[in-house]
């Protein structure tokens, strides 16, 4: 949303009363509406509903850029009554910080130099506080602060490098406009987590180096500059295959149209311009993938850097340390049982069966069928001996495995083969011997 006038003030009102239940009593709108007098403690209860009313809204609506005259003599009409404190409450807003302008924002294309006089000139006299019912527009700070961290995080989810580079094209894209993203752009090389980045080759390519990390953003090398006009070429060859896809589709048509309607010649010629189409979007298809290609070369070398970088920190800190090669490889063991771990663990979850979309109503059928299973075991009566396969009671087996137990004897004659000799008696005193060869 590039302006407040994107938001219609009718839309606004209608949030105004919805938040501020009192807001049609006329008593209460008097008090609020009058202009600010005596010391800051007698008015300052009326101060703080308008700021905290003035950021909710441009919250609500994501309004980076307000404009004053619009937000007194629209939002807050009240049947031709607006407040006469507005002008105090947007000058105390913005030097507490609160509000602020695009000119108090360094502009990050105008070069290291002015950007360092403009900071000291800041730094040894403050500007005046301005007329802010003259100002065009003005900076809700809460949004840019969120609307900026919004842009980092957008960035962050499609690289995996500290920092990016991307066509200004882009980031005005991800910002929502020319007028955001140029506040945006301002905001965060105040920050130093961004800088502007221009080529003048055969065109003139402009881009921004954006930091991804906590950290500050690194030192702009030639390499970033090359990196930028290799992504310029990318859109730009991607926005011809685009419209050479629009122009295919539109001679494919006519060549169609052209053969139902019998005009066979005309057809023809369909034809010819749809071989050129077809073999021009394929050269540029063969180009662009060839840029990707180098991108990515230089990704991969971005990220083997890295991770180059990564082992000699961690050798140096070996050194420092006096780790032996044996601790490190423990460690590394380690490590890897606890991933081998985790995947198992991740594994098992995997395979167990997920019982979410089980109604309740299913539980309590299948609860009452278990219930009357139950209830038709409970009316079987339990026999109090079981007979056996050869008619015997479950007592009477008992007593002859107790026999056979107490019947077990170890033969070890010297001459004859080591052995084990069982001795069982059966209810019709019938003695089996087995004899266990020795291995």
């Amino acid at each position: 949303m590039d302006s407040i006038s994107n938001v219609n003030g009718a839309i606004v009102r209608d949030f105004i009363a919805k938040e501020v239940a009192d807001w049609d009593d006329d008593v209460i709108a008097v008090a609020r509406f009058k202009a600010f007098s005596g010391q800051r403690c007698d008015w300052e209860p009326s101060f703080l509903f308008w700021k905290q009313l003035i950021i909710k809204i441009a919250t609500h609506f994501r309004l980076l850029l307000i404009q004053p005259s619009q937000v007194k003599n629209d939002w807050f009409n009240r049947g031709g009554l607006t407040p006469l404190c507005l002008d105090n409450v947007l000058s105390l807003m913005y030097n507490e910080g609160d509000i602020t302008r695009t000119v108090d924002l360094a502009d990050p294309s105008s070069g290291r130099f002015s950007q360092l006089v403009r900071r000291v000139s800041n730094l040894i006299t403050r500007p005046a506080t301005p007329d802010f019912m003259a100002e065009q527009r003005v900076i809700v700070t809460a949004v840019l602060k969120d609307k900026a961290a919004g842009v980092v995080k957008h960035l962050s989810e499609s690289h995996w490098n500290p920092s990016c580079v991307v066509t200004m094209k882009k980031f005005q894209d991800i910002c929502g406009g020319q007028e955001e993203a140029s506040v945006i752009l301002r905001y965060l090389s105040g920050c130093r987590t961004a800088q502007y980045l221009s080529v003048n080759k055969k065109d003139f390519v402009e881009g921004v180096k954006v930091s991804l990390s906590a950290g500050a953003l690194s030192s702009v090398t030639n390499l970033d500059y090359d990196v930028l006009h290799l992504i310029w070429t990318t859109e730009k060859l991607q926005q011809q295959l685009d419209v050479t896809d629009r122009r295919y589709e539109l001679l494919r048509k006519s060549a169609l149209a052209s053969l139902q309607s019998g005009n066979k010649k005309l057809a023809l010629s369909y034809a010819r311009e749809l071989k050129l189409v077809t073999h021009s979007r394929e050269k540029c298809s063969s180009l662009l993938s060839r840029v990707e290609e180098v991108l990515g070369v230089i990704a991969d070398a971005e990220s083997t850097k890295k991770v180059a970088e990564a082992i000699q920190i961690g050798a140096r800190a070996i050194k420092e340390n006096k780790i032996s090669v044996e601790d490190v490889d423990l460690c590394l063991r380690d490590i890897q049982e606890s991933i081998d771990s985790h995947k198992e663990i991740e594994k098992i979850l995997e395979q167990t069966p997920s019982y979410v979309d089980i109604e309740d109503e299913d539980i309590e059928e299948e609860f009452k069928k278990l219930e009357l299973t139950v209830g038709k075991e409970a009316q079987v009566p339990t026999p109090e001996k079981t007979i056996n396969a050869e008619g015997r009671t479950g007592s009477e087996a008992t007593d002859l495995i107790s026999d056979a137990f107490s019947n077990l004897k170890l033969s070890d004659h010297p001459a004859e083969k080591p052995g084990i000799t069982l001795a069982v008696s059966d209810g019709n005193k019938i003695t089996k011997k087995l004899e266990m060869e020795a291995v």
